[in-house]
């Protein structure tokens, strides 16, 4: 049986950090992938990294350059990355940018070389979430941690 269906007030949701200028609205964790909103500070970036699995993009506010090519994907864009794509952006203009992400597989950075320096995947995002809420002292929302992954 599915879990029922659910509102979350994500406007309600602190934004967790994950790093200099960016943060995460988890949504949703499930085996093989994630739902989460990301907000970039302008002048943040995502570094180069590869995708084991799709990843489904769309731009809420703001907008961010997609580095080597020099597109804008502003508001109301919706960008698919395959399986495979290997690429790294950053936030552009005077605002964050806000995007609404559905990732599945495992995303790997990557320096100059091709070498994976950092992998991130449902779980380590499950983690990222679960090890703020402890240390904020915040109950975890169950509708948002899905199904065990064990």
């Amino acid at each position: 049986m599915s879990d029922p269906a659910f509102p979350l007030d994500t406007d309600a949701m602190p934004w967790i950090p994950t790093g200099p200028g960016k943060a995460f609205r988890p949504l949703r964790f499930e085996p093989g992938g994630w739902s989460e909103l990301m907000r970039l500070e302008p002048g943040s970036g995502v570094p180069l990294h590869r995708h084991s699995g799709d990843v489904h993009a769309y731009c809420l506010s703001g907008a961010r350059e997609i580095t080597g090519t020099g597109e804008i994907a502003g508001p109301g864009s919706y960008v698919y990355e395959p399986a495979g794509t290997v690429d790294a952006w950053r936030a552009t203009g005077d605002g964050p940018c806000v995007l609404l992400l559905r990732i599945t597989g495992t995303i790997e950075y990557v320096d100059t070389d091709g070498q994976v320096i950092e992998t991130i995947d449902t779980g380590t995002q499950r983690d990222t979430y679960l090890t703020w809420c402890a240390e904020q002292g915040v109950p975890p929302a169950e509708q948002i941690l899905g199904k065990d992954f064990t």
